[in-house]
């Protein structure tokens, strides 16, 4: 029974460590698979795109296109994350249709709320001490006395005599005075 119960809390731990992420990121890849494939199908409103315009400095690029043409791609813009659906080229600028892709946000929304209510970020305090800051500080400040009562004229001496340094340690081809080179 102890084994059983150690076993689910360990593994209760180790979901509440990273088993969310790898959930919450196959529901989102899942969900992601989904919208591709409603947009291969054409199944959307076209009055939900929103259109982007890139200006394009590509001198090989010539001509403008009419029509629309399908591509893929993401992008997140504000927080909103985007799905390109169809893209064309007008007067020297990239026009990209574009559709919110709600299912991720949503994920991620889910995401962060579980995080929050896992390590209780974001609730009042209710039945907990409301003060726990200014506890802290008024314990920093009772028992954090500094003594700054330094002596610098004890260093002064040192500091004026002038040192000699002990030659000793350096060989004969280190000396102070240069000496005139060999004659070839």
């Amino acid at each position: 029974m102890k084994k059983t119960a150690a076993i689910l809390l360990l593994a209760l731990l180790a979901f509440n460590w990273i088993g969310y992420r790898f959930v919450s990121g196959l529901l989102e890849q899942k969900a992601d698979v989904a919208l591709e494939s409603r947009i291969d199908k054409a199944d959307y409103d076209e009055a939900s795109l929103i259109q982007i315009t890139v200006p394009l400095n590509a001198p090989y690029l010539s001509g403008n296109s009419t029509d629309f043409e399908r591509c893929d791609g993401k992008i997140e813009l504000e927080g909103v994350h985007y799905r390109y659906v169809k893209r064309k080229i007008a007067g020297g600028n990239l026009v990209l249709l574009c559709i919110p892709n709600e299912s991720k946000k949503r994920f991620q929304n889910a995401r962060m709320d579980f995080f929050k209510l896992v390590n209780d970020l974001g609730h009042s305090t209710q039945g907990k001490e409301k003060n726990s800051g200014s506890s802290f500080k008024s314990f920093t400040t009772e028992y954090s006395q500094e003594n700054n009562s330094w002596n610098i004229s004890a260093l002064l001496p040192m500091l004026q005599q002038n040192h000699v340094a002990d030659l000793s340690f350096c060989s004969n081809g280190f000396g102070d005075i240069p000496k005139q080179p060999p004659r070839a």
